[in-house]
């Protein structure tokens, strides 16, 4: 995701001297810190990975359902195989 953002005041600050005291290499990197920042005081996702797998699984339903696609079973899979 690419988004453009404008800081002024004292959030432009903060960036500016997380990117002096060398805790971030750039502000950008500095809005990622916090963004997990966020994540770990509000628990707004428990497991990331999780969270990315299953919304990982959900696009490929969408993409298959679209061409008319669906899982094989574990048997219907391996039937060329016995």
């Amino acid at each position: 995701m690419r988004t453009t953002l404008e800081f002024e005041g004292t959030t432009e600050l903060i960036l500016n001297k997380a990117v002096e005291l060398g805790l971030a290499r750039s502000k950008t990197d500095a809005l990622r810190m916090g963004v997990f920042a966020l994540n770990r005081e509000y628990k707004l996702i428990k497991d990331i990975e999780l969270e990315l797998v299953s919304r990982k699984i959900l696009e490929e339903k969408k993409e298959m359902a679209k061409k008319g696609e669906k899982y094989l079973s574990e048997k219907e899979a391996l039937a060329k195989y016995r």
